[in-house]
């Protein structure tokens, strides 16, 4: 099934509860050709309004660690674990809240298929959720970011830091992580143009595979 195909389809779904509040699917966005998948969590208050990725103020950080690479979101591709936001609306003012599992579980009859469809070399998760969902359900992101692990949907795939969570951590004396999450790009990308390229050795794993 082609991307386009995809995204339409998953438009359309009604698999879970989070179909019955949201505005748009945020499906993904950028470059299918890109060597690099960026995933995240799942979309947020902007996210929901506009059917884009990251455009919030974790995705405005985001942006300025991809320019730190030299990169913007042309040159590689961005989505979520989940399409659909995910907020508790008990109060009548709607919050952000982690998706659930059973939430997650729906959302993979779109996600693995757009991963298989795109076939990265590498995938980037942002941030232990996700992390959690395609790389191991124990990942720990302050220990084990930054490393290789094998994956049944790409070469090589590895975690950093969200956004969010960097902004929550910044202050006046510490930057929250934001270097940290610029190296893990630039790691990343290179890696998954090493990588792509021919005749390149395979990346140090950390893990075996998952």
């Amino acid at each position: 099934m082609s991307l386009d195909l995809l995204s339409v389809r998953a438009a359309e779904c009604v698999g879970c509860r989070l179909s019955e509040r949201r505005t748009n699917v945020v499906f993904g966005e950028g470059n299918p050709q890109s060597p690099l998948v960026l995933v995240g969590e799942g979309p947020g208050e902007e996210e929901d309004k506009t059917g884009r990725p990251f455009v919030g103020r974790a995705g405005q950080l985001l942006d300025r660690a991809l320019a730190e690479c030299s990169l913007d979101r042309t040159q590689v591709y961005i989505c979520n674990t989940v399409k659909c936001r995910a907020a508790d609306w008990s109060t009548g003012k709607p919050r952000n809240r982690p998706p659930s599992e059973d939430e997650v579980a729906a959302c993979r009859q779109w996600l693995l298929p757009q991963l298989a469809t795109i076939a990265p070399t590498v995938i980037l998760c942002i941030g232990a959720p996700s992390a959690k969902n395609l790389i191991k359900p124990d990942f720990r992101i302050t220990k084990e970011r930054g490393g290789f692990f094998r994956s049944r949907y790409s070469r090589a795939i590895m975690a950093t830091l969200h956004p969010a969570y960097i902004l929550r951590q910044n202050s006046a004396t510490y930057d929250g992580g934001f270097s940290l999450l610029v190296e893990d790009i630039a790691k990343a990308w290179r890696t998954a143009n090493e990588l792509r390229a021919a005749g390149k050795v395979e990346p140090t794993f950390v893990e075996v595979d998952v």
